[in-house]
């Protein structure tokens, strides 16, 4: 029997409803989400981000397997894999590699734009545009003309342009380094990062405006990432940037204020393959937040035809 698109996405907001890093008060956001259809965004095929026993992460194919190809999809804990080893891995079965794009979890997204708090007609900068889900949401709230999305890598910020046409959504995505912003478009009432990163950079501190907020996902040594929020000054001084507060959210409750200028935290122990990598703009990042330890939907079953594009996992360029 066919999975309903609309009532696994009423499901999905039903649940984070309920969860305490959900839609909270946001009703602007939970009002998107139902709004922007995800699958839309979604590749056909794409890898659950856990491994299988035999150390692959399954190919959910969705010609094959329409249900469990939706029901993933409008899974609230976990992201899908939409590209491994910056494309050398082709999404044609089971395979293992590093994850360097994918569609976050709608639990993650939903917890960054709730702390992002954008309002209609503020201009917005995404860094880490992805397949355009995120980039979609934050138009409907922010209104056309408001939003700019960078990525790094040429082919996916191509499908992103293609995806968000589609839906009548208009903001620039541009192909480029993210680590340099995009400084013609600005200042930014809000500057977001959805890759995880080490370090903040200096132009995304300049190019916020004066009581604008920028967040993104610190990678930290703990095992986990460092949401966290800053507040641009109202006061600016004479060639630089300062900052009113820091502050930090979701697993960050013991982290330490950002200093001014930027941030270079330390550095983390090796990463195991496959949950980070470095990007081409310089810093490293993941695209989701660690992916939770279950199976994928059952919906059909799997085909467990061996796979033809196995590779070791590639060490992260630097």
């Amino acid at each position: 029997m066919p999975v309903d698109a609309a009532a696994l996405r009423r499901r999905c907001a039903e649940e984070m409803d309920a969860a305490p890093r959900g839609f909270g008060n946001a009703a602007w956001l939970r009002d998107a989400f139902l709004t922007v259809p995800r699958e839309h965004f979604a590749p056909a095929r794409v890898w659950w981000p856990s491994p299988r026993e035999d150390g692959l992460h399954s190919l959910i194919d969705q010609a094959e397997r329409p249900n469990a190809w939706l029901e993933a999809v409008y899974s609230t804990g976990a992201p899908l894999i939409t590209q491994m080893d910056d494309g050398r891995v082709q999404p044609t079965g089971p395979a293992k590699g590093y994850f360097s794009s994918s569609i976050s979890s709608s639990g993650v997204i939903i917890e960054l734009l709730r702390h992002l708090a954008p309002r209609p007609g503020e201009r917005v900068l995404e860094l880490g545009t992805g397949t355009g889900y995120t980039t979609a949401l934050l138009a409907t709230r922010t209104g056309p003309g408001t939003a700019v999305s960078i990525e790094v890598d040429p082919a996916i910020a191509a499908q992103a342009r293609r995806n968000l046409d589609g839906l009548g959504l208009d903001p620039l995505v541009i192909t480029g380094d993210g680590e340099q912003g995009h400084q013609a478009a600005g200042p930014y009432d809000r500057i977001v990062a959805i890759a995880s990163v080490r370090r903040i950079p200096r132009a995304w501190l300049e190019q916020l405006r004066p009581g604008g907020v920028l967040l993104a996902p610190l990678d930290s040594p703990f095992g986990c990432d460092l949401l966290v929020r800053l507040t641009g000054a109202a006061a600016q001084p004479p060639g630089g940037t300062s900052w009113r507060r820091s502050s930090s959210c979701a697993s960050a409750a013991r982290a330490r204020p950002v200093p001014t200028r930027s941030w270079d935290g330390p550095r983390p122990p090796a990463l195991s393959a496959g949950r980070s990598f470095r990007s081409r703009q310089g810093f490293v990042a993941s695209r989701s937040l660690t992916p939770p330890r279950r199976d994928p939907p059952r919906g059909e079953p799997e085909r467990r035809a061996p796979p033809h594009n196995v590779q070791a996992p590639v060490r992260p360029r630097r």
